[in-house]
């Protein structure tokens, strides 16, 4: 029987399968399978991309079947080749003023063949990754462009909505419009008033029946009612058309002018391209917006989504369908339906195909004044009141306004030149628009120089003469309000202030470009045109003789007191022997004090000496110049809207602990509460003083806040003062206040206790294990508060413990509610406890 059995060559070069034992078996191939959402979300991207490819076509003059062509490509190989998988493409009003004057200059045929270039050249670009340049493009140009093209388009189809027709341009369609309206056709004017009225009122039906209605597609419903209307009330209107589908034409070989034919290609892959990729970044916007879903789809690829629609425009031309390019509308609506997958857009081109074989019955009770009457309001839309208040907020209404006009008067491709070179104009004259102005205050005797804008080497002559006002000796505030600095600008401040301080003058630099260092004689330049320096750079001395700026850069902000004052020792807690000194605020430096007891060191980082005056007016000038504009959107909607945090923060009044720095949070997000020592009394013992049970009680009652944390750290002061406390002696505010702390040295004393600990090593002395402790021991203090208690009964408030360790810069979060604590570090990962959680 062996010798029946057929044999196989053995084959050295093929890999062998090893399967090892008692392993499972391998899985089976992976079914391919359409989520419901999917599904949903495909029919009503259909509903909508259905009427609307009959009626961008009809605008653009092409057979009514190319739209249908457009639609179904778009979905099926733009959605399965694309890098946008939530992005529907198909046949877009924003193309419709460039096809509709190629089929009057070339053809149809011609028309397709230049969608098939125009597809080759999309995947060449594809190719060579060049689709992040594209956005490039100033917003202003392509809001232009699309406002532009829906004037266009609204004007034309205008004619058809009053029962005429169109003429070849906006003007020709203007000069024709008093005759059109002289010679109405009511009835295409009653199709084209209800299909208005239905997509002006169906998103706008109330309550909850408007609520399930409203899920029907409002383009869809117009187009339908108009329909129905027309063919129960026997209106003779036109109606759509379909010619059998062997009578279809295809893409012919191009005809026509080698220039001609080479602009309408770089046109139509400009236009496809450019609102191709604008739409993947929105869609990304949108998918954002739903948890989760950017996880599973990830971001758009913009340069494979280069290829995807490059690949759908050669198929489309090639089988007679119009360009194809992402299309907002149908895009939107699939995020909004649920879309959770590529298989949506797939499915609804399908979906287009099936209706163009089985439905032209129905398709052809469409009136074609209801299909000119939805486009026209696709093209009003296309004019967005909210970008022409963007385009003026940012001051590029003239790029606008120069763009739009020129797509409207001469063409599409000879408006985006228009608007591409107002753009650089613009760009240039702000780049050298520098105002440089000079005053002298002669109480203080300081002469400011102010210079305003880009300072380049066209301003360096003004830059030159303003300097030059200032005399010998003086000192000089050059406040530097702008964001960029070439090499001649800088080697001519450079120049001017070694000059001038060699002649016994100071400068002082200040605005925008603070980090630029401008060397010392002798000294070397920190940094080149336009950089700032690194953070560890001398800047240059203030009048105060601090070499460091208020508030930043606060790295390395180590201020020291001029050469003439007297020396001040440190004495900082938290400093390990070997650690450097911990950085202190802008205009302080630090000196030892007493808390409590002779000899223990002071709370926090520093006393503040020196000018606090001035360098607290220089601060709060910085903000205003430089930070306040950045946050005054977000502060104003809090000053509207009112706070709403979600957490109570706890935490040392200790200087070093910069709450907003180690929480990664913004104004509004955290309602703080510092004080010595982070303690929390228990309620009762406050001796008259409720200023933290009064906290407790509004952040859990009144805001709602969802957790507390309690935060302790290296080196606290007030730790310290509990260790050398003694007995008796005056009794003065701090000692009453750190009385609440001696639950926490109790605590710690007890033998019974396991002490709290540090994950991976022991605390380093006994300060840092009294700085644990107390942290365990306020959150039992907060339990005992009332309000507290109720929020935790009722699981609407979760308690954290975190410590902070100042010379490490690392944050632990306490990860067990018992007796035998263990602060974790706190890693990129979130912690997930039992009882004690970290905030998410």
């Amino acid at each position: 029987m062996s010798a029946c059995v057929p044999t196989r060559a053995t084959d050295s070069s093929r890999p062998k399968r090893i399967h090892r034992p008692h392993s499972p078996p391998p899985p089976p191939p992976r079914r391919f399978r359409i989520a419901g959402a999917d599904v949903s979300a495909s029919i009503a991207v259909f509903l909508i991309a259905l009427p609307l490819s009959l009626g961008i076509a009809l605008a653009t003059g092409a057979p009514l079947q190319a739209g249908l062509v457009a639609a179904a490509v778009g979905g099926i190989v733009a959605g399965r080749l694309g890098g946008s998988p939530l992005q529907v493409s198909g046949p877009a009003a924003g193309l419709t003023v460039v096809t509709a004057d190629l089929i009057h200059r070339y053809g149809w045929r011609t028309t397709c063949a230049i969608t098939v270039l125009a597809g080759l050249a999309q995947l060449g670009l594809g190719c060579l990754r060049v689709a992040r340049t594209a956005l490039a493009v100033s917003p202003a140009i392509v809001h232009g462009m699309l406002a532009g093209i829906g004037v266009t388009i609204a004007v034309a189809q205008l004619h058809i909505v009053l029962g005429g027709t169109p003429q070849s341009s906006v003007l020709a369609n203007l000069r024709a419009l008093p005759a059109q309206l002289a010679g109405l056709a009511p009835a295409a004017v009653s199709v084209s008033a209800l299909t208005l009225t239905l997509l002006l009122l169906w998103p706008r039906i109330p309550g909850r029946v408007g609520r399930l209605l409203r899920k029907v597609p409002a383009a869809l419903v117009a187009v339908t009612g108009a329909s129905a209307v027309a063919a129960l009330t026997g209106l003779s209107v036109p109606k759509v058309d379909l010619p059998s589908w062997s009578s279809h034409a295809l893409a012919g070989l191009p005809e026509g002018p080698v220039l001609g034919i080479a602009a309408a290609v770089l046109t139509t892959t400009l236009v496809c391209s450019v609102q191709s990729l604008l739409g993947a970044v929105a869609v990304d916007k949108m998918a954002a917006a739903r948890p989760g879903l950017t996880a599973r789809v990830g971001r758009s690829n913009l340069d494979r989504e280069l290829l995807g629609q490059g690949a759908a425009n050669i198929v489309s031309g090639t089988l007679g369908g119009l360009p194809v390019a992402g299309v907002a509308v149908r895009s939107s609506a699939n995020v909004h339906a649920g879309a959770v997958s590529r298989n949506s857009t797939m499915l609804h081109g399908v979906l287009v195909v099936i209706a163009a074989l089985l439905m032209v019955p129905v398709l052809e009770f469409i009136p074609l004044a209801s299909l000119a009457a939805l486009v026209m309001a696709v093209g009003i839309q296309m004019v967005s009141l909210h970008h022409i208040r963007t385009v003026t907020r940012h001051r590029e209404v003239l790029v606008y306004a120069v763009t739009t006009l020129g797509v409207v008067g001469l063409g599409v491709l000879e408006g985006v030149t228009l608007g591409i070179a107002v753009a650089v104009a613009v760009a240039l004259h702000r780049l050298t628009r520098t105002r440089i102005t000079h005053e002298h205050d002669e109480q203080e005797g300081v002469h400011h120089v102010h210079v305003r804008g880009q300072l380049t080497f066209l301003a360096v002559p003004r830059l030159s003469r303003a300097l030059h006002l200032v005399p010998q000796g003086a000192h000089v505030v050059v406040e530097l309000d702008g964001s960029f600095m070439d090499h001649a600008a800088f080697e001519a401040l450079q120049d001017w202030q070694n000059t001038h301080t060699a002649q016994g003058g100071t400068v002082e630099l200040t605005g925008r470009r603070a980090g630029i260092t401008i060397a010392e004689p002798g000294e070397t330049p920190a940094t080149g045109a336009g950089l700032t320096p690194p953070a560890d750079a001398d800047a240059p001395p203030n009048a105060a003789g601090c070499r460091c700026r208020p508030w930043t850069p606060w790295r390395n902000h180590q201020c020291e007191r001029p050469p003439s004052a007297p020396p001040s020792e440190t004495s900082d807690a938290s400093d390990a022997p070997g650690q450097p000194g911990t950085p202190t605020t802008s205009g302080t430096s630090s000196t030892s004090g007493t808390i409590g007891a002779p000899g223990t060191p002071s709370l926090g980082a520093a006393s503040a000496v020196g000018p606090s005056g001035h360098e607290l007016a220089r601060g709060i000038s910085a903000f205003q110049r430089n930070t306040a504009p950045l946050v005054r959107g977000e502060l104003a909607r809090l000053a509207r809207e009112g706070q709403r945090p979600s957490q109570l923060f706890l935490t040392c009044a200790d200087s070093r602990l910069v709450t907003s720095m180690i929480t990664s949070s913004g104004p509004g997000d955290l309602f703080v509460v510092r004080n010595v020592g982070n303690l929390v009394p228990l309620p009762g013992e406050e001796s008259g003083d409720d200023s933290v049970a009064a906290a407790i009680e509004y952040a859990v009652d009144v805001l709602k806040v969802r957790s507390i944390t309690v935060c302790g750290h290296s080196g606290c002061g007030a730790m310290q003062a509990l260790l050398n406390s003694e007995p008796g002696g005056a009794q003065t505010p701090l000692k009453r206040w750190l009385r609440h702390g001696l639950p926490s040295l109790e605590r710690m004393a007890d033998d019974s206790r396991t002490w709290v600990r540090l994950s991976g090593r022991a605390p380093a002395d006994a300060v840092e294990q009294l700085c644990l402790t107390n942290v365990v021991q306020q959150l039992e203090h907060l339990r005992a508060h009332e309000s507290v208690a109720r929020a935790l009964h009722r699981e609407e408030l979760e308690l954290h413990g975190m410590y902070f360790h100042v010379g490490e810069a690392q944050a632990y979060l306490l990860t067990e509610a018992s007796d035998s604590g263990v602060f974790d570090h706190v890693t990129d990962h979130v912690v997930d406890t039992e009882g004690l959680r970290s905030p998410a």
